[in-house]
């Protein structure tokens, strides 16, 4: 099946997810330019599907390079940024459904379950951080 081109997933992204970067939390427009921003890094087996991309700034894109989701979320806590935490957890849990629906992509599978895992044990630290 044809996916999009970048900008109809980047379009599409903005749609589902409102324009704030998954990151940081600000408004994306103007002088924060939005980027489709890959939840499972490619290089980890994550797929150029619209269901492993969320928006994000260019920043925050650029800086965080290939590093895992949760350990992403928590450098952008260290730094006093407000991440969507909730969001990245809808974000790989439907990767993961489309994963199975699809089929392939059998070196996400793995680390998907791996960085869900981490979430949630983390869930409960961070709502009483």
């Amino acid at each position: 099946m044809p996916q999009p081109d970048r900008a109809a997933r980047l379009t599409a992204a903005l749609v589902r997810d409102g324009a704030t970067c998954i990151w940081c939390g600000r408004t994306l427009g103007g002088l924060v330019p939005a980027t489709t921003e890959h939840v499972v890094p490619r290089v980890k087996g994550g797929p150029s599907w619209a269901e492993n991309e969320v928006a994000a700034c260019r920043r925050c894109n650029a800086a965080r390079g290939h590093a895992a989701p949760v350990e992403w979320l928590e450098e952008c806590r260290r730094r006093g940024w407000s991440p969507d935490a909730p969001r990245l957890e809808r974000a790989l849990t439907d990767l993961a459904a489309a994963i199975a629906a699809r089929g392939g992509q059998r070196r996400a599978r793995p680390y998907i379950d791996a960085q869900l895992r981490r979430l949630r044990r983390r869930a409960p630290r961070a709502a009483g951080a």
